[in-house]
């Protein structure tokens, strides 16, 4: 692990960085996906709201 060390002898020690790498973009079947979970979440929401307007 890298050690430092600070004036008056104090060792301090930090995480090693994870690796970086580029985030890929999404395909266009994780496009598609992406669009009909946000359909159904949407969906989701309105029934929510719907039942919430009914019951009140």
């Amino acid at each position: 692990m890298p050690y430092t060390t600070e004036d008056g002898g104090r060792l301090n020690n930090f995480a090693s960085e994870p690796k970086m790498y580029e985030a890929e973009p999404p395909t266009a079947s994780q496009k598609r996906t992406y669009f009909i979970l946000g359909g159904l979440a949407l969906a989701l929401i309105a029934g929510l709201m719907v039942v919430a307007v009914s019951v009140s």
